[in-house]
């Protein structure tokens, strides 16, 4: 007959075994999911973005893909000594490539409390907002974003980006045709089938020095956008890399140099028409 004092060493034994195996397959799942030790491993850091976010994802002439996010995620491949592998996404499709492990993050991302519902961000890397590219013929009457909240204005913007909400929430009276592209959204402007274009101002104000005198550019930005990285929920080991990647090329002159090559001149127009 086994004592009673031995029933209860062995129930011991058992929850702590039960304990190591939970902790161990734990362990396993995040080394799984950890996506320093897939770049380590792999040797690759893979970045899915859409081209045609001017200028922070571009395809050029040649087929390459170039910009400021492109930049500094090559950057950031060669400081790991790994290689820079670009996954260009379309935007609605974006978040089920990170999580299905496509990609290791997603670039060029405003960061929401809804977002964050479903990814995990890096601390912001940049400040934008929304404003507003309206057709010439409306330039001496409509003078804020306010003015074209009417059911007689036609809004176009690109589905599934802050854009779009930030149409939605503040331009609920006018009729707001969303599109797959920001290129396909601009356009209906510029060919006379909507009266505005609802999108980040640093599109807007390249499009605008692209397409000079086409439209007008309303460049007083309505809405409070911070970009950041998204990664996948409880990747803490990449968020601890790419947050203190970030404190260090902006303080070693790294991040400025990159933002005046795409924010502060031009000369890069020419590689992508």
């Amino acid at each position: 007959m086994v004592s009673f004092d031995h029933k209860r060493k062995l129930g011991q034994l058992l929850t702590a075994s039960t304990l190591l195996g939970v902790v161990a397959l734990s362990s396993r799942a995040f080394a799984a999911n950890d996506t320093v030790e897939h770049i380590i491993q792999s040797g690759q850091l893979r970045l899915c973005f859409e081209s045609g976010y001017i200028p922070f994802e571009m395809t050029s002439k040649s087929g390459r893909y170039i910009g400021f996010d492109i930049d500094i995620a090559k950057h950031l491949a060669h400081s790991l000594g790994v290689k820079f592998v670009p996954v260009n996404t379309a935007w609605d499709g974006i978040v089920p490539a990170l999580k299905t492990g496509r990609c290791d993050f997603i670039a060029g991302m405003t960061i929401t409390a809804k977002r964050n519902l479903s990814v995990m961000f890096a601390d912001k890397y940049m400040q934008v907002g929304q404003t507003v590219l309206i057709s010439p013929k409306l330039k001496n009457k409509i003078h804020s974003y306010r003015d074209l909240n009417k059911a007689r204005y036609t809004i176009a913007t690109q589905m599934g980006t802050t854009g779009a909400q930030a149409a939605k929430k503040y331009l609920y009276n006018a009729h707001i045709d969303l599109f797959d592209t920001s290129a396909d959204a601009v356009l209906q402007v510029a060919n006379g089938k909507a009266d505005a274009f609802v999108y980040d101002m640093p599109y807007n104000a390249i499009y605008i020095a692209e397409h000079k005198g086409q439209l007008v550019h309303l460049d007083k930005t309505f809405t409070f956008e911070p970009l950041g990285w998204a990664i996948r929920p409880d990747d803490f080991n990449f968020l601890n890399l790419l947050n203190n990647y970030i404190k260090q090329i902006q303080g070693d002159g790294t991040y400025q140099k990159i933002y005046n090559k795409w924010f502060k001149s031009y000369t890069w127009m020419s590689q992508v028409h």
